[in-house]
Order: structure tokens, then C-alpha cells, then sequence
């Protein structure tokens, strides 16, 4: 999504890319591409995890009003137990460019490599505390699968999803052995491995759901 677009007034388009979600043992791994707008700025952008969620949600929606253009992407865990969880995030983080409205001139990429682009890009190590284009894309990267996996809880009760996120907690871990993997775990991840195996050593015929 985009909002309007005064070519002459905008001298770099530059997107900022991020993702949210490569640790966990479950759920996607969630990418956001932005492209900010300079004569709209947006005040307080930084590492999304540096910030409380109160101001992660107000920053989301100012950044969804004032940016040139956003995109948030995704791969599937499907995708992730396929390809790798690296190369999902590659996948999704090109989804994320590929998505905007506007084809940035350049994309500057959280972390020590970047995907395959048509476009010009560069890795920025500790990029969300350092280019507020990737600080913006971590808001809106976080705050999207935050409330993925609010949502989540209520389909998936007794991991605590909602509260971890999906990353490897005691709670998690303890759930993931009482229970067994859910459809949205990620079979590649050891820990869901071992606890599915484990499973299905108990009950032959349990299949995640």
C-alpha cells in the first residue's frame, strides 16, 4: 500500500527491510519493506524490539498513514521446513520489495546479507537501530506477527503462544512435550522434531493439528 507520491519532492527512494520471526518454533517468518516519506517524518522509530508494544501499535499506524509505501511478506512454515529458515526469510523478504507499490531506487537490509532483488541493495548490520526506513519495517514486521500469534492462542490453547510467541521458552518447550506440535510448528526445528517423534513413539496415529 501506498500513500500519495510527488516524484519531485522525493530524492531517494531507499526501502528499508526487516524481519520478525526466524527464531521461533513456530508460526511464519514475517518480512516488511517501507519506503518513508521525507517530508512526512516520523518521530521515535527504532528497533522494534526496543520499543513497549503501546508505542510499537501507535508507531505501526503512523507509519501505515505517512509512508511512500510499505509491504509486509511472509513465508509459510511449510516453506520455512522446505528451504531452510534463512532461505524462507530470503523468499520473504523479496515478497516484501516485490510487494511495494513504488520500486525503490535502492533497499538497505537488516543484518549481513541480502535476497535476490531487482533492485540495488545493501546489508546493514543493526540496521532497525540505525536506518529509521528498517526501523519502520521492524514495527510493522512485529506488531503484524504479534497479533498473528495473539490469535493464535485462541486456536492453539495451552502453548502459550500468545505470550512467547512462539519462541522456544520453557513454557513452550514444556507445552510442545505435553501436547505435541501443532500444525503451525516448524518440523525442522529440533526441539518440534524431538517432541513429535517423542509423539508419536506414544500414539502411532497423532497428526498435527
Amino acid at each position: 500500500m501506498s500513500m500519495g507520491l510527488d516524484f519531485d519532492l522525493v530524492e531517494d527512494l531507499v526501502a528499508g527491510v526487516d524481519e520478525v520471526g526466524r527464531g521461533p518454533l513456530c508460526g511464519a517468518v514475517v518480512t516488511a519493506a517501507v519506503i518513508l516519506d521525507p517530508n512526512r517524518p516520523i518521530l521515535g522509530l527504532n528497533d522494534s524490539k526496543k520499543l513497549t508494544e503501546a508505542k510499537r501499535e501507535k508507531l505501526y499506524d503512523e507509519i501505515c498513514e505517512k509512508a511512500l509505501a510499505w509491504c509486509i511478506a511472509r513465508a509459510e512454515v511449510d516453506e520455512i521446513d522446505r528451504l531452510n529458515i534463512l532461505q524462507a526469510t530470503m523468499l520473504a523478504m523479496q515478497r516484501a520489495v516485490e510487494g511495494l507499490s513504488i520500486t525503490p531506487k535502492m533497499a538497505l537490509i537488516d543484518g549481513n546479507r541480502c535476497p535476490r532483488l531487482a533492485v540495488p541493495s545493501a546489508p546493514v548490520v543493526q540496521g532497525d537501530a540505525k536506518v529509521p526506513a528498517i526501523a519502520a519495517a521492524s514495527i510493522l514486521a512485529k506488531v503484524s506477527r504479534d497479533r498473528e500469534m495473539a490469535a493464535f492462542e485462541l486456536i492453539y490453547p495451552g502453548y502459550g503462544i500468545g505470550g512467547h510467541k512462539g519462541y522456544p521458552t520453557p513454557v513452550h518447550l514444556e507445552a510442545l512435550a505435553r501436547l505435541g506440535p501443532t500444525a503451525i510448528h516448524r518440523r525442522s526445528f529440533a526441539p518440534v522434531r524431538v517432541a513429535l517423534e517423542a509423539r508419536l513413539a506414544l500414539d502411532p496415529d497423532f497428526t498435527p493439528a
